[in-house]
């Protein structure tokens, strides 16, 4: 089966040439239109997920040979969250490609955080299939780009960061409450406001609660201690 021209396009994004094109059109593939003869993406993006995590794995290892395993576990989360993959997705237009059914386009699949996230560990998977594990690595490696160099400042957990100095102090954890929700039902933004007892708080938006949460809890974080 030969790609189509918006395949081609999307095989040059990520800087891979299929020798088996279906193995792509399979990743891109949402179970919402997938039948019998058209199996979806969930077991590459599996596999996916996995291929994914060594790859951070040894790439962290290198880039700090000091560094503690309780260091590098948050960075490693960092880099192979699903947050972090979707927004590599984004950069590449994956969404673009997607083949999903008419619900889930009309509900803004293309746009869905969890959605790009899946899809891009399946392609990960598909190029791993289809030309073995280096290939997927520098692919990996070329698409994540300055993620790696930079983890440590991605990897900070703002909320814990936050209550440890809340407790430092004698303080009650810090509350987080959702303040706004804007946007379409298919792709709304949250507003949380994270606030301390002693009554300082900060706000944040942002397109998942969690990510909103954390913003919230870095912002207030650096007004407190700076």
């Amino acid at each position: 089966m030969k790609l189509s021209a918006d395949l081609k396009a999307f095989s040059d994004r990520i800087g891979h040439r299929f020798q088996t094109p279906d193995l792509l059109i399979r990743a891109l593939t949402h179970g919402s239109i997938s039948t019998d003869t058209r199996p979806d993406n969930q077991r590459l993006e599996f596999l996916g997920d996995r291929v994914l995590g060594l790859v951070m794995a040894e790439a962290i290892l290198a880039a700090d040979k000091a560094a503690s395993e309780g260091q590098l576990a948050p960075r490693f989360n960092a880099l192979v969250r699903k947050e972090t993959c979707a927004d590599v997705a984004r950069e590449v237009d994956l969404g673009a490609v997607l083949k999903l059914g008419r619900s889930e386009m009309m509900s803004g699949g293309r746009r869905k955080q969890a959605l790009l996230g899946d899809a891009m560990e399946a392609v990960i998977a598909a190029v791993y299939l289809d030309a073995g594990f280096e290939a997927a690595r520098a692919m990996i490696t070329r698409l994540w780009g300055d993620r790696i160099a930079t983890v440590e400042e991605d990897a900070r957990d703002a909320k814990t960061a936050l209550q440890e100095w809340a407790q430092a102090r004698k303080m009650p954890p810090p509350s987080y409450t959702e303040v706004a929700r804007d946007g379409p039902d298919h792709a709304p933004e949250f507003t949380i406001e994270a606030r301390l007892a002693n009554g300082e708080a900060a706000t944040a938006k942002a397109r998942s609660k969690r990510a909103a949460e954390q913003d919230a809890a870095r912002a207030l974080l650096d007004r407190v201690e700076g």
